[in-house]
């Protein structure tokens, strides 16, 4: 094999944006060597802007290699074989690297910059929000880092702790505060029942877990409301288990503010029930019919009941799209 892929995973840091950089750097870093033949490693760089600058629109953040936050990861020679990145932060550099790389660099963008597209080698937004144009691959949710091989290997880390638990089980993935959603005390107190019981009426065992985004007291509520059900609330002290709950997972509920939890709990194979906060989003009901449309999801009724379907793969599929234009470019 030949010198190895070198893939800057680039993003702000958040957990939901870095998860999609990273994931999608290391399916490309999987199939390399089958496609390409050629080794591949990533490397994962996070960036801040000094002061104010980093609210600037993006068009006038001008010189931004020389306005990055000293705690930033560098971004300088040698460039990457592939850049990918995703979110706002990164478009002053993403829409600069090929003229900095000499074009040596594929540059992938994921989301929608709401930038033209042709700024980039590559743009990967959702399916859901209508992008198109001649470089542009849209795709249903958002990349991860979910495979069977991770699955398999975090339910091993977390056996000790699950295996006690009776089958069968529901993962619960909770969400919360959005622009566009909000789990309000009454939603959350409301939502608690449902869940209650659908559980009691299957007989499973409660996985549940929070975002970041899950309001302080919405959290409080539906932990002391579903505490007494047989199972683990995952507190956010130690080890994350949310792979290991998805591994584990007979169900997997999770909110509809959440394009992220809903596409990675539907790369299981799963039944993946949506569970209603308040607001509404057209944008995020296109992507919850993409996914119903394919099989994997359905609203919760209350009850919960399993069906198959094809897992969604997404990740590896635009994966095998930026090797295919690599190798193009190589001629």
């Amino acid at each position: 094999m030949s010198e190895p892929l070198i893939i800057w995973a680039v993003s702000d840091g958040r957990s939901g944006i870095e998860n999609q950089v990273v994931g999608l750097a290391e399916a490309v870093a999987r199939l390399s060597p089958k496609l390409l033949q050629r080794p591949a490693r990533v490397v994962v760089k996070r960036i801040a802007w000094k002061g104010r600058y980093g609210r600037l629109p993006t068009l006038l953040k001008l010189f931004p290699s020389r306005m990055l936050d000293p705690g930033s990861n560098p971004i300088k020679p040698p460039w990457p074989d592939v850049w990918i990145a995703a979110g706002r932060a990164t478009l002053p550099l993403s829409m600069r690297m090929r003229r900095w790389s000499k074009k040596k660099s594929l540059v992938v963008q994921i989301q929608d910059p709401r930038l033209p597209p042709g700024l980039f080698d590559l743009v990967l937004p959702p399916q859901h929000d209508r992008v198109t144009g001649d470089n542009v691959v849209s795709l249903i949710g958002s990349p991860h880092k979910i495979t069977p091989e991770r699955l398999k290997t975090e339910w091993s880390r977390f056996a000790g702790t699950l295996k006690p638990l009776s089958p069968p089980y529901a993962a619960v993935l909770i969400g919360g505060k959005s622009s566009a959603f909000d789990l309000t005390p009454a939603r959350a107190a409301s939502l608690s029942r449902e869940i209650e019981l659908g559980l009691e009426e299957a007989g499973a065992s409660l996985l549940m877990t929070f975002s970041r985004r899950t309001p302080a007291t919405a959290k409080a509520i539906l932990t002391s409301r579903l505490s007494g059900r047989p199972g683990w609330i995952w507190d956010g002290m130690g080890d994350n288990p949310y792979f290991a709950f998805l591994a584990a997972a007979d169900w997997i509920l999770v909110t509809e503010d959440s394009i992220n939890m809903a596409a990675e709990a539907a790369s299981t194979g799963k039944p993946v029930f949506i569970l209603k906060l308040d607001g509404e989003s057209i944008r995020i009901r296109r992507f919850q019919e993409a996914l119903e449309a394919m099989g994997a999801a359905r609203p919760f009724g209350g009850g919960l009941h399993s069906w198959s379907y094809t897992p969604l793969n997404e990740t590896d599929r635009v994966a095998r799209e930026v090797l295919a234009r690599l190798s193009a470019r190589a001629g």
